[in-house]
């Protein structure tokens, strides 16, 4: 079932998950964005971690596993 938090939105684009009032994606520069996501992961560190290389993340943030 998707993840609907009041405060954050997803960028359709990468992902991202931001800011309700965000108007722009600061990973990508989007403005397509969907309340409606899934799963999370936070990323601090992409060079060294696993799970952002197999998801190509390449800056660090919160990230949406799906979005719809």
């Amino acid at each position: 079932m998707p993840r609907r938090l009041s405060s954050w939105k997803a960028c359709k684009k990468c992902k991202a998950l931001v800011d309700i009032k965000v108007e722009e994606c600061p990973i990508c520069g989007s403005k397509e964005f969907s309340t409606e996501w899934s799963g999370i992961i936070i990323v601090t560190d992409p060079a060294k971690s696993i799970v952002a290389n197999k998801l190509g993340i390449s800056k660090p943030g919160r990230y949406a596993l799906r979005v719809r």
